[in-house]
């Protein structure tokens, strides 16, 4: 019995072939730019990728999750792989032939494991992360057609038994020299990724904040960076923040970089409904507020700085968690004194009047910049971090 014919009510073979190729094109240009969007959101100050456009719809909040990385590696990049190795194996079987239709049954299987994990995914976004990417979307879609389109010619073209088929295919594969040469590149590339890729999306801890002038400004605000600065960033953010904890690294390498040039002045601003019900009227990134007031507390012993930044290194952490007398020695500050101050009506006064600045700049999510009385959301443009390059070279 043939393996391949055409079944009567089949249309030719390249009706089904161009549609399968154009999407597996098309799902490598979407997961490279993946790739190429995931790399700027951790190392570019300044990127918003282009499909950023609500708290709901937003690639780069997918990006910035914990979900984007996956055995560390970056989820774009297995997609990259998954169908480069699809593309392969559609190279092999272009032409309509018995030799090679057995591989559509491993396409077939492809397929549907490109549709589970999109499944997952989907899950994923919307059970964790709250947030969905476009670009994710088109891949879901992708990989859904790769897995009909591969069914619908296995059904029109295949005969015989699919295991059968699925075990002579492994035979055409080690058979063909391009593929073979493929599949041993393939699987060295994958088994590497993990230590040829830099862990970029991983920050060191920052300096030490005693490395920096640090102050506390007329109203009470503390400072890191210039005592005469040229520029003043006043930053409004959250600790369970994503883009907060981006940010913070980012700036405070800028402020390594130019310590004589820039000033960040730090104010709270957690989207927490316990204490910003304008903002957050739901529940949302509940217990920032809670951890704002201990920053607050810390700062009345001098070490806002210290504290901010252990916060950011232990959320990052996933850290749900925490032992104030461990903060507390981690930081050189007073435990009881930190417990008392939390609790105070000082502390809680500070974090109204950074909430009551955030509203009258009608700020709606963190991180917030004001720089020079303009409100910046999400990020800092590259036109202001140019200007502070040019005036060192100067």
């Amino acid at each position: 019995m043939k393996l391949f014919s055409q079944k009567n009510d089949a249309l030719p073979y390249k009706f089904y072939y161009t549609p399968i190729l154009l999407l597996t094109i098309i799902g490598i240009l979407d997961t490279t730019y993946l790739g190429f969007s995931h790399y700027k959101n951790y190392t570019d100050i300044t990127f918003a990728s282009f499909c950023a456009l609500s708290n709901a719809i937003n690639c780069d909040t997918v990006s910035q999750s914990p979900w984007s990385i996956f055995v560390g590696v970056p989820v774009a990049l297995w997609g990259l792989a998954g169908y480069l190795l699809f593309f392969a194996l559609l190279i092999s079987v272009r032409k309509q032939s018995n030799a090679t239709i057995a591989l559509w049954s491993v396409l077939l299987v492809l397929g549907l494991i490109y549709s589970i994990a999109a499944l997952v995914f989907a899950y994923i976004s919307t059970v964790k992360i709250h947030a969905y990417c476009i670009l994710c979307i088109l891949s879901y879609l992708i990989s859904f057609g790769l897995l009909f389109y591969s069914w619908i010619i296995w059904r029109r073209f295949g005969q015989g038994s699919f295991f059968t088929s699925f075990i002579r295919s492994f035979h055409i594969i080690f058979s063909l020299l391009r593929l073979r040469i493929f599949i041993i590149i393939f699987v060295i590339l994958v088994l590497g990724l993990k230590t040829l890729i830099p862990h970029y999306w991983d920050y060191e801890v920052p300096f030490n904040s005693n490395m920096v002038q640090t102050g506390i400004t007329g109203d009470g605000h503390p400072w890191i960076g210039a005592p005469k600065p040229e520029i003043t960033i006043e930053e409004f953010t959250d600790y369970q923040c994503f883009q907060c904890y981006k940010m913070h690294f980012m700036l405070r390498k800028l402020i390594t970089q130019f310590p004589d040039k820039i000033r960040l002045v730090h104010r709270h601003y957690p989207i927490d409904n316990e204490v910003n019900q304008h903002v957050a009227p739901q529940p949302f990134h509940v217990g920032s507020g809670r951890l704002a007031l201990l920053a607050i507390a810390a700062g009345q012993q001098g070490k806002f700085w210290q504290m901010n930044d252990l916060l950011y290194s232990e959320l990052r952490n996933k850290r749900t968690t925490f032992d104030l007398k461990s903060f507390a020695e981690k930081t050189g500050t007073d435990f009881q004194q930190l417990v008392a101050d939390i609790q105070s009506q000082n502390t809680l006064k500070i974090l109204e009047n950074d909430i009551k600045a955030g509203l009258r700049h009608k700020i709606s999510g963190t991180p917030t910049y004001v720089i020079d009385d303009t409100v910046y959301e999400g990020s800092i443009p590259s036109e202001i971090i140019k200007k502070i390059s040019a005036k060192d070279k100067e």
